[in-house]
């Protein structure tokens, strides 16, 4: 009696399995659909960090001659002054160079005296020897008047006359050959001093243009930024302050805009192989969720790079933020960003429960009017969750049997 109590039992469970549906045995339906267009649209989910459109990076200046040494600062704005192009944004030691500024200056102006003393110094030199030349020629005029007197004259004074007229000529011609020689002594000293001059001027202006390097303005108008540098003293990172010693070429802040934003992002490679211009993006801040912003793509790399020890490859993409928030919108903020990247315009498309894949290559059951099924081979794009784009192998009103 037992055992049947329990037979019995067992066929209603049975029974009641059956009625819910858990014991049948019949697969469930294939489904048969038509192919027909879509516009693909899928959202892809991509980290980034907001970048300004406009920014320039400040570095500690470079002096000329210096030897690269290290400059003290003794005067610098603090993040997020605003500032406009020209202004002074930060400002180093110039003690020592407005002296030797000052000294050049000195050297330079005393040159220039010494050139225009030398000038008027060979003027008169040049006038005093004209006229000794003239003076010479005058004589030698006159020596020769009186050696037309030599039929009157005795053997005596002929003879005097005649040396007379020969010294005369000589001195004539020794002037002028003195003349020349001290035209081209004077123009070459002239020239050596004129050199001194130029080279003091040179060094004058390397000491004045040094000097203004060491007072540093804003390129254009933006928001400061500080950047990290190492503290002397062992001190380890931090923001620059007056009276540090820092070194030629290290990073001292930036400027940026803050009317124009973009998010630079990495995007892989099968999405961002349908990056093009239109698409959209929504930005989330991680510093503030509850901030959202639209985006619209700008442009992308080229070609698609990897890290080190991956063989994951990503485009690099910037897209330009829509709106300004000065107060939230600031570099280096990381951000998610929804990407919609889509057809655009409707495509011929096939859901994707219609699409198998035999040894890595896909292909669909084609059900023809008459009802027979043959499997044609397909050629892929764009997809989404629901469909994916059919480049080749199925035409629009085709039924494909779907598993």
């Amino acid at each position: 009696m037992a055992m049947l109590r329990n037979r019995l039992r067992a066929r209603s469970w049975v029974a009641l399995l059956a009625a819910a549906g858990f014991c049948s045995s019949q697969a469930p339906a294939a489904q048969v659909l038509t192919i027909s267009r879509h516009r693909i649209v899928r959202h892809v989910r991509a980290t980034g960090t907001v970048q300004p459109v406009e920014a320039v990076t400040v570095m500690v200046p470079e002096i000329v001659d210096a030897g690269g040494g290290s400059l003290i600062l003794t005067n610098i704005l603090p993040s997020g002054a605003m500032v406009r192009p020209g202004g002074v944004v930060a400002e180093f030691d110039r003690t020592k160079l407005l002296d030797q500024a000052r000294d050049a200056n000195a050297k330079y102006e005393d040159l220039q005296h010494q050139v225009e003393q030398r000038k008027a110094q060979h003027r008169a030199d040049g006038e005093r020897r004209a006229s000794e030349l003239q003076q010479a020629e005058a004589d030698l005029a006159k020596a020769r008047i009186e050696l037309r007197k030599g039929p009157l004259l005795s053997e005596i004074d002929r003879l005097k006359a005649e040396a007379q007229l020969d010294i005369a000529q000589a001195h004539v011609a020794s002037l002028k050959k003195t003349i020349q020689a001290r035209q081209v002594s004077d123009a070459a000293d002239l020239r050596i001093l004129e050199l001194q001059r130029d080279r003091q001027k040179v060094t004058l202006e390397r000491s004045q243009a040094n000097a203004a390097q060491l007072q540093i303005r804003a390129p254009i108008p933006g928001m400061v930024v500080q950047e990290s540098v190492w503290r002397p003293g062992g001190q380890g990172q931090g923001q620059p302050q007056e009276g540090d010693q820092l070194w030629t070429g290290q990073a001292l802040l930036r400027i940026f805009s803050p009317t124009g934003m973009d998010i630079q992002l990495s995007v892989a490679e099968p999405d961002g192989a349908a990056l093009k211009p239109g698409t959209r993006a929504l930005v989330r801040l991680d510093a503030y969720p509850s901030l959202q912003f639209n985006a619209f793509f700008e442009s992308a790399a080229p070609v698609a790079s990897t890290l080190l020890a991956t063989d994951v490859r990503t485009f690099q993409a910037r897209f330009r933020l829509e709106g300004r928030d000065p107060q939230h919108l600031l570099p280096d903020l990381s951000a998610a960003v929804d990407l919609e990247l889509s057809t655009g315009s409707p495509v011929l498309a096939v859901p994707r429960a219609a699409v198998r894949y035999r040894h890595g290559r896909p292909y669909a059951v084609r059900i023809a009017k008459d009802g027979a099924r043959h499997e044609a081979e397909l050629a892929l794009g764009a997809f989404d969750d629901y469909y994916v784009e059919v480049k080749s192998g199925l035409g629009e009103g085709d039924r494909v049997l779907a598993q």
